[in-house]
């Protein structure tokens, strides 16, 4: 049992670096496990541990944009009503969540349609390095483009619905393929339709919570909460590790973000795919 648990640290540090810088956390998953792979969890437990490990990760953007998205407040002045049960509901702050919720819609149902089927075709190591190297490639393609030109939206409220539309599409890439990257692709989205380096790894943040918090209850309900001693404690440390991990990561990508593009993600994601199509090819033969 501690092999097992010393594997789920390092998947939790794997999944808390690679879950908010745009490299695609479920592209290193897979792949790590193709070299350290579990002895005492059942396959079930697997397909299931790298979805809800994220749990984690996502808790680390609550507590960081706790101030930001939590929709109850005494001020009045900020209220949608000053009197019944819209006066305690901050009103900038739930348009938001509406623009949130809205960019979930098309991964959410997509993804409860035909997420067997897009993990029977896509999960493997050979459409993830392919993912890695495309998105790698539009990265640097995009921040090429963007050189130069001033960002028309600095800030959430300047999103609009259409905007949110926008990035939900982008989304619902990461939720087919394996290796794009669900933080990567919605900031390819949100870059080009004007947002700021800055507001798109934000919104991207915010967008991560309920995507992430569906996407885990949808696997836990399939797997059907029948854990082993070993698979609670293997899915505990994951999670307390990835939330660890991922209080520093997202503070240092934003350090970074305000300073610098994201071309240096996408010459990683095209190395890494190369890496991995090279490997997987000599194994093969």
């Amino acid at each position: 049992m501690i092999l097992e648990i010393i594997k789920s640290v390092i998947f939790g540090i794997v999944e808390g670096i690679t879950e908010w810088l745009p490299i695609s956390s479920t592209g290193h998953l897979i792949l790590l496990e193709q070299f350290l792979k579990f002895k005492e969890v059942s396959p079930e437990f697997w397909d299931m541990f790298q979805v809800v490990i994220q749990l984690g990760a996502i808790l680390a953007v609550v507590l960081l944009y706790f101030k930001q998205i939590w929709p109850f407040t005494k001020n009045k002045e900020k209220a949608i009503k000053k009197e019944g049960i819209l006066s305690i509901l901050d009103k900038d702050i739930m348009i938001l969540w509406g623009k949130i919720l809205v960019a979930c819609v098309p991964a959410a149902i997509i993804g409860i349609l035909f997420d067997d089927v897009f993990e029977a075709l896509f999960y493997n190591p050979f459409c993830i390095a392919i993912a890695l190297i495309v998105f790698g490639i539009a990265f640097i393609v995009i921040e090429n483009w963007n050189k130069g030109r001033k960002a028309k939206k600095e800030t959430s409220e300047q999103i609009t619905y259409k905007d949110a539309i926008i990035i939900g599409l982008f989304q619902l890439l990461a939720a087919i393929f394996p290796g794009t990257s669900r933080s990567g692709a919605t900031i390819i989205g949100a870059l080009l339709i004007g947002l700021s380096r800055p507001n798109a790894a934000n919104f991207t943040f915010y967008l991560a919570i309920p995507t992430m918090f569906g996407a885990s209850l949808l696997k836990l309900v399939k797997f059907g909460f029948a854990f082993t001693s070993v698979e609670i404690a293997v899915l505990l440390v994951g999670m307390v590790v990835s939330f660890l991990v991922s209080v520093v990561v997202i503070k240092l990508l934003l350090n970074y973000i305000r300073k610098h593009d994201f071309k240096v993600f996408g010459y990683y994601r095209i190395a890494l795919g190369i890496l991995v199509l090279a490997y997987f090819f000599l194994s093969h033969t």
